[in-house]
């Protein structure tokens, strides 16, 4: 079902929400032992939220769409009384006093919390394997990564144990995910959602985003959380939202956008990967959109500012976990300097001190100029050229990914060039702070999903969901995935 389906159901007394919490609750138990899409799975609590919603529900206090909507959040997404580890042990028994700002929105909107998702550690990675707890699992084929590093958010939404779930992307970790799982995911307008409450990562990157089944429910969640934040320093002033909001941005007339591809897109994609770009376009030219060919000649530059950047903003960020004013602190430390050295090294994963040490070294007196400017430099160019670019087009449409879902731990048998070169993509529209919607377009003759992204200029996320929801209302809808029916039948 559908949030819509859902809510109209939920109106009409055909289900209560204590029904369908109790039923997702149940698909979690039986599914967690070989998915893995939780961190924290939060039984009670859902279960009175549900109580709560049935209440105002009943009594006519219907905040909106979302009421009564079971989802989930990412562990670097504060919840007040909830422990918000990072998937890291330096955090494993934080419990955050207050709540993320997006979170206190849905709140507000009724929604319904069962837990806190899997993920990369403290968000650096893009495979959810990188987690101090466990691997997350691709519920289409458990041999394979979900992605990353929102990885739990998008394995519990195509496993059927939550509606919808937020994300958070630096560099595509809302976008890659939602390709790997078959899902729908916004990477939002920098600035358009507030960052207040999640943990940072890079903080000139970062957003929050909703991961779902479909464009329509995707839309309705940024309803609900696309709110200026007059509390984040970072939040746009004056985002135009659309009137009706994003869900009624859809029904827009599609008229006869331009749609862009840029050539370079093409190199090294898995064959699967070209032939659903191919077959997009030419839908896009059906429907009455003119299809225009791009150039981005420095998309290996932009890869490679992209992760000088965040190393250097990530270094940052990790610098206040030193065991002394929270977190884990080492028992065998017995000097200030034992205490950063020993607690830091016990509680923080491989990735994340790469990424640090990496950081470390480009803001070094040394490097400085020779590698971060150079880099912020990249990053200005990056952003002249999708100035230049949307001159031309309304939307780009690119790949996601180079193919489908890689297996679980094929990662470590790659290159470093290799590891981060998949990244590609993703990568861009952070870079310009620019919105990106991921959304299905079929499987591999494995059965595994693939994705496409449309790139629109700063706040053209109503555009976007209108152009993808064009391509989703004329194709059939990705099956679930075989475990998510093994379950439904008792299996």
């Amino acid at each position: 079902m559908t949030i819509k389906e859902m809510a109209t159901a939920l109106r009409k007394g055909d289900l209560s929400t204590s029904e369908i919490t109790r039923a997702f609750l149940q698909n979690i138990e039986k599914l967690e032992p070989t998915v893995g899409s939780y961190i924290t799975v939060t039984e009670d609590n859902a279960l009175a939220m549900a109580k709560k919603a049935d209440r105002r529900l009943k009594e006519g206090d219907d905040p909106g769409l979302l009421a009564g909507i079971p989802a989930a959040l990412k562990d670097n997404i504060a919840t007040a009384g909830i422990r918000t580890t990072n998937a890291s042990r330096m955090l494993e028994h934080f419990v955050p006093a207050y709540d993320a700002y997006a979170v206190t929105l849905l709140r507000g909107s009724g929604a319904v919390f069962l837990g806190k998702t899997n993920m990369d550690e403290f968000a650096m990675g893009d495979s959810s394997e990188a987690s101090a707890f466990h691997a997350t699992h691709n519920p289409y084929d458990t041999t394979r990564v979900p992605g990353g590093s929102s990885g739990g958010s998008a394995a519990a939404v195509a496993a059927g144990e939550a509606v919808y779930a937020l994300g958070t992307d630096t560099g595509g970790s809302i976008c890659q995910p939602a390709a790997y799982c078959g899902l729908v995911g916004m990477r939002p307008t920098y600035g358009l959602v507030s960052r207040r409450g999640v943990t940072a990562y890079a903080s000139s990157f970062d957003q929050t985003g909703p991961m779902t089944r479909t464009v329509r429910d995707n839309a309705a969640v940024l309803d609900a959380i696309a709110v200026r934040d007059p509390k984040d320093g970072m939040a746009a002033r004056f985002a135009p939202i659309p009137e009706g909001g994003y869900v009624g941005a859809i029904e827009d007339t599609f008229g006869n956008p331009v749609i862009g591809y840029v050539e370079e897109f093409s190199n090294g994609l898995n064959p699967a990967v070209r032939d659903a770009i191919e077959r997009a376009l030419q839908f896009y030219s059906s429907a009455g959109a003119r299809v225009v060919p791009l150039s981005f000649p420095h998309l290996q530059e932009a890869l490679a500012a992209y992760y000088l950047l965040t190393s250097a903003e990530g270094y940052s960020a990790i610098n206040r976990y030193d065991g002394i004013h929270y977190g884990y602190r080492s028992a065998d430390a017995e000097t200030v300097d034992d205490i950063y050295i020993r607690s830091r090294s016990d509680a923080l994963g491989l990735e994340v001190k790469s990424r640090v040490l990496l950081g470390s070294y480009l803001l070094s007196k040394e490097n400085y100029d020779t590698y971060y400017e150079k880099a912020a430099r990249i990053r200005t160019l990056v952003i002249q050229t999708f100035n230049t670019l949307f001159n031309a087009c309304d939307a780009i449409l690119a790949p996601v990914t180079i193919g489908p879902a890689p297996l679980l731990g094929a990662r470590g048998d790659e290159s470093l060039n290799g590891q981060y070169s998949s990244d590609r993509f993703t990568v861009l529209a952070p870079l310009a702070g620019l919105p990106a919607l991921a959304f299905p377009c079929g499987l591999t003759e494995e059965g595994l999903p693939l994705g496409l992204q449309l790139i629109g200029p700063r706040f053209s996320e109503g555009r976007l969901y209108m152009l993808a929801a064009t391509y989703e209302d004329a194709h059939e809808r990705l099956p679930r995935p075989r475990i998510f029916h093994e379950l439904r039948n008792g299996k």
